[in-house]
């Protein structure tokens, strides 16, 4: 599967915090940047941070029940390959990023086996990551 990259541009209410997460903790390369916001190699995918105030979903988490755990709503994140992701997750860990929810694997040994972890930006962006143990299950039932 071939897939054009997508670009996504977010609201970040401290630049420098967010630069630093995204750059150094997250490892992601930088791209070009202003004095008001920062492109980041999300994975092949443009993701940029704008600093702008505070938005409503920063200041009041929202979350919906899944599976026992109160997942943030919105969010957002990249499928990764089994490796890719357990490398994040340990380097995630390694710079003691507080995770919503740890890492975990979810339908262990069933149709769409999946590793998934959700953490949040300095800012509040919700973030998830997810593998599967076969990709060609992303969207099975």
């Amino acid at each position: 599967m071939s897939l054009s990259p997508f670009h996504l541009a977010i609201p970040v209410y401290d630049l420098p915090a967010a630069r630093h997460f995204y750059g150094e903790v997250f490892g992601l390369k930088e791209g070009r940047s202003d004095t008001q916001w920062v492109d980041f190699d999300f994975f092949g995918h443009q993701l940029v941070i704008h600093e702008h105030g505070k938005t409503a979903d920063q200041e009041h988490a929202r979350a919906n029940p899944v599976d026992g755990h109160d997942v943030p709503v919105p969010h957002f994140g990249i499928v990764l390959n089994w490796e890719q992701w357990e490398a994040l997750a340990a380097r995630l860990k390694s710079f003691g990023t507080k995770f919503v929810i740890e890492p975990y694997i979810r339908f262990q040994g069933q149709v769409g086996e999946q590793a998934t972890m959700f953490f949040l930006d300095p800012c509040g962006n919700a973030l998830e990551f997810k593998a599967f143990k076969d990709m060609s299950q992303l969207f099975a039932k």
